[in-house]
């Protein structure tokens, strides 16, 4: 144990990557910090994957066909921005957990402005969903499945908008992929095994049993692995989205009008019509004026400063802003002194979490709808160090949403509401452990879709975060269109949190969260994750792994997190559980007793980091570095 002990230290591997500079420097801490830094060291020292580097482009996703299809657009001429909505159409139609019915939320970089852009293209409730609709159904949220459970489709009109604004292909050279995909591609084992596991509420829908169920009545009714999966409706839908853009091409319509041409024709023509008698028939809500209105923002996104690195996360309509909140709180602690996930560090970025996470379950929204969240404030670093007050030795779990109004100098109209909300909340069995993965509350915390990043040599980034029209789905019609299931991150009760009360029309809080930083005004940092409420507490850690550790992006991307569950689920039953903490296998037992003693419910999973993906950018020799992370079938190509 000494001989390896000292080798890892006299390794400069190791020394480039952990600011430790002498062994006697090291010797002056605590010997379990000691024990700790050496545990996190070696156990990093090498990744399971090679980190991906490029120096033209890079494309990364959620499986390796996705990346395929952005490979095979850079390699046409696309820039970033194309090759980002190739591997979008791909992977919603290999159902990479989502579908052509979701949304789609995107930051992209552009290089000829120096700004960061935020595209929102999440659908809104549709006609006639109240909360007395749904309290009439005997329902305390909108349901996780079925027609009733859809938004409007946004990922149609957020690729084209990205595309037609800032690509430079064609609708029809951009979306060739995903049309092949759906003439037929081999399926992969993990999609077509959640298929035959969903079966039984896929055949409560007409449309999505004829699409998903081609062994009706044999023992395995789903596809198999390997099989070629084909989808006709898709692809017809896909064939009069290009058949639109050739129209009007031939009418002499540039490129950008000929793919609005297309928009039009998903959200106002016959491809409207047949979505809206499908979900109808189904049991939705969707009219054709909630399609017809329904419109893709281009926004501002909302950043902090980190110790010089701009951070950008889109608006309070997401959980991103947690993250910005968590930044501001840890940004008054020596977090590298601690030493990476040492127990004063878990217990530190846990509570910081916890006060960011409070915060949102209560003030996050629609900002086009009243009331407005209070986002100044809540992301003022003022308030964060009052906040940080309440980080504690021990864990508090009691930890509740602050009171931000007096940091942008106005009085709280809801401050009444602080407290009562907490007798509300659904508290998962908080005196029982974590059950392991297939414990329900795991399943609706952790669920996820997949995640885009783009980049190119001439300075275009894309981070996208899609997702919705997941497995089991209703599909809409004859389209081959999964539709969402996002109105369930709504609540029915103003008491829990005012600001994202259902309302039709109205774009329901998710926790989708793509994420950007930069440094110097140039690109530092592109990185998105799936992974239900946990997107941004891994994207937190991934970033400060890079900024306080010194990690390469590959190694950040594989390197050990912790996952809180001291935060309202945005998913089902909208549980929380206090206290919850989940751990890498690794952690050794002095830090797990310690955390114990702090108050901690501990479960333990091999595998923490997260379904990363992520772009670095080395301006000091022009490449780019890619890093995805060992947790799931995420990967990319560069060249």
């Amino acid at each position: 144990m000494i001989i390896l002990t000292l080798n890892v230290l006299q390794s400069p591997r190791i020394h480039n990557n952990y600011p430790i500079n002498s062994l006697a420097t090291l010797m002056k801490k605590p010997i379990l910090l000691i024990l700790s830094l050496l545990f996190s060291i070696y156990s990093l020292a090498q990744t399971q994957k090679p980190p991906l580097h490029g120096k033209h482009w890079m494309a990364i996703t959620g499986k390796p066909l996705g990346a395929t299809a952005g490979a095979m657009t850079f390699a046409k001429g696309g820039n970033a921005v194309d090759a980002a909505c190739a591997m979008l159409g791909a992977v919603c139609t290999m159902w990479d957990v989502l579908s052509w019915g979701g949304e789609t939320q995107a930051l992209i970089y552009n290089p000829n402005t120096g700004k960061v852009i935020a595209i929102n293209a999440l659908g809104y409730a549709p006609t006639g969903a109240t909360p007395e609709f749904f309290r009439e159904k005997d329902m305390n949220y909108p349901p996780e499945f079925g027609a009733l459970a859809a938004t409007t489709p946004g990922t149609p009109g957020g690729l084209m908008t990205m595309l037609a604004e800032y690509g430079t292909m064609s609708l029809e050279e951009v979306l060739a992929p995903a049309m092949q995909m759906a003439k037929g591609y081999p399926i992969e084992a993990q999609t077509a095994n959640s298929i035959e596991s969903r079966k039984d509420l896929i055949k409560d829908w007409p449309y999505s049993k004829k699409v998903f169920l081609p062994h009706l009545g044999e023992g395995r009714e789903g596809p198999h692995a390997g099989e070629v999966f084909v989808q006709e409706d898709l692809f017809q839908t896909l064939s009069k989205l290009v058949e639109a853009e050739r129209k009007a091409l031939a009418a002499g319509k540039n490129r950008k009008e000929a793919i609005y041409a297309a928009y039009e024709r998903f959200y106002r023509g016959d491809i409207a019509e047949e979505i809206v008698r499908g979900t109808r028939e189904q049991g939705g809500l969707f009219t054709l004026q909630d399609l017809s209105n329904w419109k893709v923002k281009i926004e501002e996104p909302l950043s902090v400063n980190y110790k010089g690195i701009d951070v950008y996360k889109l608006q309070e309509w997401t959980q991103g802003p947690a993250l910005l909140q968590s930044l501001n709180i840890l940004e008054n602690f020596d977090l590298k002194s601690m030493g990476y996930n040492s127990a004063n560090y878990i217990n530190t970025i846990y509570q910081a979490m916890s006060l960011a996470f409070a915060d949102r379950d209560f003030y996050y929204g629609d900002p086009a709808f009243e009331p407005q969240s209070p986002m100044k404030g809540l992301l003022s670093k003022a308030y964060a160090k009052e906040r940080a007050k309440l980080i504690k030795e021990k864990n508090d779990p009691n930890i509740s949403p602050g009171d931000p109004y007096p940091f942008q100098g106005q009085e709280n109209p809801f401050k009444n509401l602080l407290h009562k909300r907490t007798e509300l909340l659904a508290y998962d069995r908080p005196e029982l452990p974590l059950m392991g993965a297939d414990d329900p509350f795991l399943e609706h915390f952790l669920a996820g879709t997949t995640s885009i990043q783009a980049a190119d040599e001439a300075g275009w980034v894309v981070s996208i975060t899609p997702s919705g029209g997941w497995i089991p789905a209703v599909i809409a019609g004859n389209t081959g269109v999964g539709l969402s299931q996002r109105m369930q991150s709504f609540v029915l009760d103003r008491n829990i949190n005012p600001f994202n009360v259902l309302e039709p029309n109205k774009r329901p809080r998710v926790t989708l969260t793509p994420s950007m930083a930069l440094k110097d005004g140039k690109p530092f940092l592109s990185f998105a994750v799936q992974g239900g409420d946990t997107q941004d507490q891994d994207l937190l850690q991934m970033f400060l792994n890079i900024v306080e550790f010194d990690m390469t992006v590959q190694q950040a991307a594989e390197a050990a997190n912790i996952h809180s569950y001291q935060m309202q689920s945005s998913f089902g039953a909208h549980e929380i559980k206090p206290g919850a903490i989940t751990l890498n296998s690794e952690v050794p037992s002095w830090i797990r007793d310690d955390l114990r003693k702090r108050g901690y419910k501990m479960d333990f999973q091999s595998r923490t980091s997260g379904p990363l993906n992520a772009i670095w950018f080395d301006w000091k020799h022009g490449t780019f570095w890619g890093g995805s992370s060992n947790h799931g079938e995420d990967y990319g190509i560069a060249w």
